[in-house]
């Protein structure tokens, strides 16, 4: 009927959760109901509902810090895309950046990148997604000053992913160690935390990430014992800078699944340092 293509923009909330899922699980995207109500409760979120009550579109914002966003599943339901649903909340949710001064930040794959570029986000660095589908085996006893993650790090690992993500995400990264806790893994070196690592249950496979190092050696480190500790099958996004590492992923079976590009708007680039970087938390958490 024709009532049912009119769209009612409205706030997104958690009462629209069953909704959010339809549209995540839709586009066969990797969000769970745990992911969902994490973005939802700390972030802004932006829907488009149907006269027959069906959730068509979908935006969430996620506040950073006091200088950016980080904006998070733009999804359209398949048999209502080329509408303009996703440029409408889209749109909604940068004018709301706009007034409150923050950058917007995002994780765009090929396709969402052109759309992006046409509404004023440019490049900054990239990644690939990883996929592994059969486990991995230990070998050999975990390296040197790998271990699990205990309550008296957090103030040490807040630090450390503030210098490379360029804000204080604590909240998110507790949740996130509580989702997968075999795989919350922390490394010393000389008695300073040199590295962590966080995965994550998922739709349709576990999610490795974020995994913050101070250097290549240590990020291997805490991927050759979490890759151990994880059910497969699994997701990474790993930063195209390390090809050795890559190189050391394949040869284990990880294989490419797809690349993504930071993009940024409203800001010459995005914050944190990203020599830190090797491992992503995941498009839609940054």
């Amino acid at each position: 009927m024709a009532s049912t293509e009119v769209a009612r923009e409205h706030a997104l909330g958690l009462q629209h959760l069953a909704g959010c899922l339809a549209l995540s699980q839709a586009a066969n995207w990797n969000q769970n109901e745990a992911d969902w109500r994490l973005m939802l409760g700390f972030g802004r979120g932006y829907g488009l509902t149907l006269g027959d009550g069906t959730l068509a579109a979908s935006t969430i914002t996620l506040p950073y810090g006091e200088g950016f966003a980080w904006v998070s599943m733009v999804l359209v339901l398949p048999e209502h895309r080329r509408k303009g649903y996703a440029s409408q909340l889209l749109n909604a949710a940068l004018a709301d950046l706009g007034t409150a001064n923050r950058a917007a930040i995002l994780d765009a794959t090929p396709a969402g990148r052109t759309v992006y570029a046409q509404e004023g986000f440019v490049d900054d660095w990239k990644f690939k997604r990883f996929s592994l589908s059969s486990p991995i085996h230990a070998t050999r006893a975990a390296p040197a000053g790998i271990r699990a993650l205990e309550p008296r790090d957090w103030p040490r690992i807040a630090a450390l992913d503030a210098e490379a993500f360029g804000a204080d995400r604590t909240k998110v990264l507790k949740a996130l160690a509580q989702r997968l806790p075999q795989t919350a893994l922390v490394a010393e070196r000389n008695g300073e935390l040199a590295g962590f690592l966080l995965g994550r249950d998922g739709c349709e496979a576990c999610q490795l990430g974020p995994l913050v190092a101070r250097n290549a050696e240590v990020a291997r480190a805490l991927l050759e014992v979490g890759l151990q500790n994880v059910q497969t099958p699994l997701y990474l996004d790993l930063v195209d800078r390390e090809a050795a590492l890559r190189a050391w992923l394949e040869a284990r079976g990880c294989s490419l699944q797809r690349p993504f590009t930071r993009m940024v708007c409203g800001a010459d680039r995005a914050p944190g340092d990203a020599r830190l970087v090797f491992c992503p938390a995941g498009p839609e958490l940054g």
